[in-house]
């Protein structure tokens, strides 16, 4: 059947005007002013945070402009493509079609994912993220599965360019961790990240059972948005209780001989959050504190907004619980099981390619709350 370009120009047309007035071409060409002549001071990187902060949200807001620009651009060479084809033979006109018919699809999977940008509307989705993964059911296949985990969050990150410091890592006896906390260092990366919170499963052949057996093991995401120094999050010191102990690596060996790594535990809530990954015990309590702030503030979003169901206590990482499976054995299959989205390049997967199931994700999501 033949393509009707001018109604799928249309309908382009249509959708990058929705995207453009979310994202607000001139605000975001103001927001670049300002941010430039903010980089451009020469004490900026006399406070080396708040340089990262600024020069970050400069590279994001440039992208973000770049990425609508182009799009507009992209679907005028379409429509002149089309023009052209008109005073050609038809020989040449047919080449020129089909070569549009690509470009369009092309033009429609890259304006969907851009469109997936607008629905990150949420009051905290702007932020930063600190994402904690913790080994569940499933005993060192499960430590191990979190370890995979997290090498595919940090793939993910380096794939689009964006900072990350793993904070804590907590290394299980065998092999693989008990849990880890690292923080993604870019704009919206809670937004975008926040639908991975929750609990995933694997199933495989272990390689750790030297019968050969088929092993199913869990593990828990959970995903918060990053402190700021506006959030008014104030901790008395009378509702902190601190343990300080020396680092350890891989099977419980010490890499440090002196007492640097810090435990902080906040009394009222029971809330425990550990930093070993700082090199002095200053670095590793601000950093705990900074995540602590983090995590209460969450929690305080959650009861505003009566959803303690999503709390990362509620995520059990055991059977009955998961949102996600990944399937090595009898077959190879990824599959969301609450947008039904599935991969069978499960290598891929692992190796950070998981934008698809981040687009769905949000999707899934801002359908949800449409419907409350």
């Amino acid at each position: 059947m033949a393509i009707d370009f001018t109604e799928e120009i249309s309908a382009l047309r249509a959708t990058l005007a929705n995207v453009q007035a979310v994202t607000d071409p001139a605000a975001l060409e103001a927001k670049i002013a300002e941010l430039s002549q903010q980089a451009s001071a020469p004490d900026l990187w006399d406070d080396q945070a708040k340089a990262q902060k600024v020069t970050s949200a400069l590279s994001h807001a440039q992208a973000e402009l770049a990425r609508v620009k182009e799009m507009g651009a992209r679907i005028d060479d379409l429509e002149a493509l089309l023009e052209l084809s008109a005073d050609e033979s038809p020989e040449d006109a047919e080449m020129m079609e089909e070569e549009a018919g690509e470009d369009l699809e092309k033009i429609k999977r890259d304006l969907a994912d851009l469109e997936i940008r607008t629905l990150l509307a949420g009051e905290y989705d702007e932020r930063e993220a600190v994402v904690t993964i913790r080994s569940g059911a499933g005993g060192v296949d499960a430590a191990d599965f979190a370890e995979m985990l997290l090498r595919m969050y940090l793939r993910w990150a380096e794939r689009h360019g964006y900072p990350t410091q793993v904070m804590d890592t907590s290394y299980a006896e065998e092999a693989g961790i008990k849990s880890a906390t690292f923080e993604v260092k870019a704009p919206y990366a809670y937004g975008t990240l926040s639908v991975e919170a929750g609990t995933h499963r694997l199933v495989r052949i272990s390689p750790f059972d030297n019968q050969g057996r088929r092993q199913t093991s869990f593990a828990a995401v959970e995903v918060i948005p990053l402190i700021e120094t506006n959030d008014e999050i104030d901790i008395p010191e009378s509702e902190l209780k601190v343990d300080v102990f020396r680092s350890s690596g891989p099977g419980g060996q010490s890499v440090n001989t002196t007492d640097s790594a810090v435990r902080m535990t906040h009394i009222p809530t029971g809330i425990v959050v550990s930093m070993q990954n700082e090199k002095s015990q200053i670095q590793n309590r601000a950093a705990a504190l900074r995540v602590l702030q983090s995590r209460l503030l969450q929690l305080r979003h959650e009861e505003e907004q009566a959803k303690k169901k999503e709390m990362a206590g509620d995520i059990k990482a055991a059977w009955g619980d998961q949102m996600r499976s990944y399937v090595l054995q009898p077959y190879q299959m990824v599959k969301d099981l609450r947008t039904g989205h599935e991969d069978g390049n499960t290598s891929a997967v692992f190796d950070g390619a998981i934008d698809q199931f981040i687009d769905e994700g949000i999707r899934w999501r801002v359908n949800g709350e449409n419907e409350e």
